[in-house]
């Protein structure tokens, strides 16, 4: 009920934005408002297509997704901007007596920079970064020093990606040569089958401390028990609410994954993939060097007041759009965690951008992103382990001293009392 009603409100919007722009600009389209009319239908047929497909189970091509689905995305994001251009150029035309006039001339300047961005956020999607980043948590064991991470999240692979790109992906992530790959969230496009182009793209990939993932919101609206299985089948190690123990140069830590919340608002099929902060660290003692994957960044504070000292997410995007030199995302005007590394009493976090995109190919400043996260030792923890080290030697080496001193001068005065002593003529 509650997604008939998400697909009513994007049909009412949509139909006020095309009226709202249609009534600046349809006395120079050919048909007038018949053709706008069409336009409009046929921008909001994908709509009903994934209602029958929910409804059947009907699993949508890739021809469906790229000629339907993106369809109605691009005309529908257009729409929204030009509805509220139309409008301001109305307002700031009445001064002038010529508000329809104002409206219609911002629909034409504003339309072509829109299309103009499109063709931009397309190109952004197809500049793959392999980002290095290097994190230094408090009190690892100086052994994990210099351990490698490889993050692939929000792929989003369905039968409409681009073959090629997950090709570039899959590459750059096997010749970072990390110990650990890690899937954090949102491995396909919100269908269970998707699981099997992911699979035939990145089924060959090997770390030498193993291949892990977690759930993400899109895997649960798919169905995270059959995801589940499709990702344990391509010999995955799936870690929701749970933990693992893993070696590294002779030092033991835990590799920990946590469900995702949209698990507690949507189930299909027996498992929720709901987040269990609790479970998840029940295995892992207590003071032991963690590392978790937590696909939503709204989880990270329950994990820090819990102590874990490394956290990696993704599912924001970096709302695709961000200006990276200025620390700013679509995604920080919603959320507390949008973008790049947070600190929070001495437990770190890093959000990814994502490796893909989600919705229309679009990507300006959050380019897609293969992380390699190098986990370094502390430097501050090592210059206090010296000064300790230090301090502890020259207090045990000022003890030894006193206590030979102390040896000495009490043997040499009882040498000289007895001296002393056996000297003294006897009456």
């Amino acid at each position: 009920m509650r997604f008939v009603g998400f697909l009513a409100t994007i049909l009412l919007l949509t139909a006020l934005a095309w009226l709202l722009v249609g009534a600046f600009v349809f006395e120079l389209v050919p048909g007038g408002w018949g053709t706008i009319a069409v336009a409009w239908a046929v921008s909001v047929v994908p709509v009903f297509v994934l209602i029958r497909n929910i409804a059947t189970g009907r699993y949508p091509s890739a021809a469906v997704r790229l000629l339907m689905f993106r369809v109605f995305w691009y005309a529908q994001l257009l729409m929204l901007p030009l509805a509220f251009v139309s409008a301001a150029g109305f307002v700031l035309g009445l001064p002038f007596r010529a508000p329809v006039a104002g409206g219609r001339i911002a629909v034409l300047i504003v339309a072509p920079a829109l299309v103009l961005l499109a063709l931009w956020g397309y190109v952004g999607t197809r500049r793959l970064v392999v980002r290095e980043v290097t994190l230094r948590p408090q009190k690892m064991p100086t052994a994990l020093d210099g351990l490698r991470i490889a993050q692939l999240s929000d792929l989003h692979v369905g039968p409409q990606t681009s073959r090629a790109q997950l090709a570039k992906i899959a590459k750059a992530t096997q010749d970072a040569q990390p110990h650990i790959i890690a899937y954090t969230g949102d491995q396909v496009d919100d269908h269970p089958r998707d699981i099997d182009v992911f699979a035939k793209a990145f089924g060959h990939l090997t770390a030498p401390l193993g291949v892990y993932a977690i759930a993400g919101n899109h895997d649960v609206y798919a169905g995270w028990s059959e995801v589940r299985r499709g990702l344990e089948s391509m010999g995955v190690t799936v870690l929701v609410n749970r933990a693992v123990q893993l070696t590294h140069n002779g030092t033991s830590f835990w590799l920990a994954g946590t469900g995702d919340p949209a698990g507690t608002q949507f189930v299909r099929g027996q498992e929720s993939g709901a987040p269990d902060i609790a479970r998840t660290l029940s295995q892992v003692p207590a003071n032991a060097f963690c590392v978790t994957l937590a696909h939503n960044p709204a989880l990270f504070p329950s994990l820090a007041a819990r102590g874990v000292p490394v956290t990696l997410s993704g599912h924001t995007h970096h709302g695709q759009f961000s200006i990276p030199s200025h620390g700013w995302s679509l995604a920080s005007v919603f959320l507390e965690y949008a973008m790049g590394t947070y600190d929070r009493n001495g437990s770190l976090l890093y959000v990814s951008p994502g490796t893909n995109f989600w919705g229309i190919p679009f990507r300006i400043g959050a380019l897609p992103e293969v992380t390699v996260v190098t986990l370094t030792a502390d430097i501050r923890t090592d210059i206090t382990a010296d000064i300790t080290a230090d301090i502890t030697a020259d207090i045990k080496t000022d003890i030894k001293t006193d206590m030979r001193t102390d040896i000495k001068t009490d043997i040499t005065a009882d040498m000289r009392t007895d001296i002393k002593t056996d000297m003294k003529p006897e009456r």
